[in-house]
């Protein structure tokens, strides 16, 4: 046992080391050529955004080819060579994955870069890095799949594994699609999604009740940033499957309402010349819409609608907040008495008998 491992050490040792040699020296001018690139360009150009995204994998890739061109020119007499040389692909195999994950990865990157985030033209930059983003994720998936398949194929075993489950390729694909009819049906909303766009990144949704943005779009599922910070996570099959609020679908602008209910004995004019006095020295407010309806009457008080306008969600509710607090400020100071009240009216009982309170009044007729 001995001997033959350090038999096969002897025949090893020239063409490992000079392997080796070969692999450091292209890692070196790997790294020399990748400094002198990266001193000479921009880092803000797309070249470079790619060359940094994958700088590392594209170094094991480098020194993996000239390793499997090594093995393919030593002694094919070696002990153990065909083992090595099938780690070294394997390997290989992994790295031109990682590698096109990164350089994929660097394309949704660069598209974003490109569309930046400019005033009046954010409707279009969100729409564009919703679609790239979902659309890289997927491309991901598909090449990390097609990755591990190649992987495993440099298997014996599972080549010939391979060739005998084609027999029965069409019952195990029914049962396959019956298992992943979850995961495609999200698949497939996600690609409509991304192609329709219903919804983008930093989107306002209403969503089961709560009031939350759009954070993150994955291939499977959507991240959703609640008011509190909370997360929702949503499957895209529910967004094709069931309504929703989109509250910055084209427009950021929202309307916002305040309610209020008063006396029949409360005058609106004073409360008219209040709401724009707060609106005027509110921040929130972006001087479009400013109207006040007495909109509901019951049996008991009035409502009144104050109708208002704000650049989008957060300060519309920051604005309605403000305004209700100063109208209700408002009349608990000059009106008082005006606020909703319950008006009952109290009857005496006659304990006199009818008949001859009719006798008296006609004998007083």
């Amino acid at each position: 046992m001995l001997e033959s491992l350090e038999s096969a050490l002897q025949a090893w040792f020239l063409p490992g080391l000079t392997a080796l040699a070969a692999v450091a020296a292209t890692y070196v001018i790997y790294r020399l050529a990748l400094w002198l690139t990266r001193h000479v360009t921009d880092s803000r150009t797309v070249p470079r955004l790619f060359l940094d995204a994958a700088a590392r994998a594209l170094g094991v890739v480098s020194c993996l080819l000239v390793l499997n061109g090594m093995l393919k020119a030593v002694p094919d007499d070696l002990p153990l060579l065909a083992l090595i040389q099938q780690i070294a692909t394997l390997l290989l195999i992994l790295a031109l994955t990682w590698a096109a994950v990164r350089l994929t990865s660097a394309i949704g990157e660069a598209i974003v870069h490109l569309n930046p985030v400019l005033e009046g033209q954010w409707k279009r930059a969100r729409k564009v890095e919703t679609q790239t983003r979902f659309l890289v994720r997927c491309l991901n998936v598909l090449i990390v799949i097609v990755g591990l398949g190649a992987a495993l194929m440099t298997f014996e075993s599972v080549r010939q594994l391979g060739a005998s489950l084609l027999a029965s390729a069409g019952v195990g694909g029914i049962i396959l699609g019956f298992a992943a009819r979850p995961v495609l049906s999200n698949l497939l909303a996600g690609m409509q999604i991304a192609l329709t766009q219903p919804f983008r990144i930093d989107d306002v949704l209403h969503v089961q009740g709560e009031w939350c943005w759009v954070e993150e779009v994955t291939a499977t599922y959507v991240v959703l940033r609640v008011w509190d910070l909370r997360r929702l996570i949503v499957p895209l099959q529910w967004f094709i499957e069931n309504p929703f609020q989109n509250w910055s679908r084209n427009t950021a602008e929202l309307l916002g309402t305040v309610f209020l209910w008063v006396d029949y004995t409360m005058p609106v004019a004073p409360l008219r010349e209040e709401f724009g006095r707060l609106l005027r020295d509110s921040r929130q407010w972006d001087g479009q819409v400013e109207t006040v309806q007495v909109t509901d009457a019951s049996d008991q008080a009035i409502q009144i609608r104050f109708l208002m306008s704000a650049p989008d969600s957060s300060q519309s509710w920051d604005l309605r907040c403000a305004v209700r607090e100063g109208l209700v400020t408002y009349i608990q100071q000059h009106y008082p008495e005006q606020l909703p009240r319950v008006r009952a009216r109290l009857l005496e009982a006659n304990r006199e008998d009818p008949d001859r309170d009719g006798g008296a009044g006609a004998e007083s007729d």
